[in-house]
């Protein structure tokens, strides 16, 4: 019997290859995904694209409403998302784009799931080099979530805690996009835009590390952009 895996999957280039790496570890995968009240479902209709395609054997989506205290330009229609920022500054400063305690929400709901279907692993796609300046998608801070695991649970209590899995957490855009490309991610499934809508903004930090990263392999996005870049 396959080991059982919780995967964190938005839909987006990250999470989308960290389901397929979770498969390729020949994992029994159980997609979760979260309609908190982002500023558009484009990325879930790709996140159940993408569990499908993906051969999850469960896809979940939990809804509860971040919305309704803003604090964020992907929850408050009323702010401005960023556009056209260099991705040299990316990471200088934590962008409006940040979610407060995002990951600390998804990996609480991901680890009850885990521990009420005996789960080993919670999948999760952070990445601490090329992105945005989010502070939950820091290796410290994943280290210190595990610990929250062993504490907070029956199985860490009793010795065997579910342990998070961060298989992209060093790695280069450029490097997650050559290991989705082996392990067949359709990219074109997948949606990274932080603005939603038929096809991609172009502008957004999101699209901007993405379009770059693909331009940098030599490789052409098979997503729908109104710019590239």
């Amino acid at each position: 019997m396959n080991a059982k895996a919780i995967i964190l999957l938005s839909g987006g280039l990250d999470s989308s290859t960290v389901l397929y790496q979770a498969k390729a570890d020949g994992c029994d995968c159980y997609a979760l995904s979260f309609d908190y009240g982002q500023r558009h479902d484009r990325e879930l209709i790709a996140a159940k694209a993408i569990a499908k395609a993906g051969g999850a054997l469960e896809h979940r989506i939990i809804s509860f409403d971040m919305a309704q205290w803003g604090g964020s330009s992907l929850t408050d229609t009323s702010q401005e998302l960023p556009q056209g920022r260099p991705i040299e500054e990316m990471g200088e400063e934590i962008p409006t784009t940040y979610v407060p305690a995002r990951n600390t929400i998804f990996l609480s709901f991901g680890l009850s799931y885990a521990e009420a279907i005996d789960a080993d692993w919670v999948y999760i796609g952070v990445n601490a080099l090329d992105y945005s300046g989010y502070p939950d998608c820091r290796p410290d801070y994943t280290d210190a979530m595990q610990n929250v695991f062993r504490l907070g649970t029956k199985r860490g209590r009793e010795g065997n805690p579910t342990t998070i899995l961060k298989p992209l957490i060093h790695l280069k855009k450029t490097e997650i996009i050559e290991m989705g490309n082996r392990l067949g991610v359709p990219w074109d499934k997948t949606w990274s835009c932080y603005a939603g809508g038929e096809a991609a903004c172009g502008r957004c930090d999101s699209c901007l590390l993405r379009l770059k990263a693909f331009a940098d392999l030599g490789l052409e996005d098979p997503l729908p952009y109104i710019t590239r870049g």
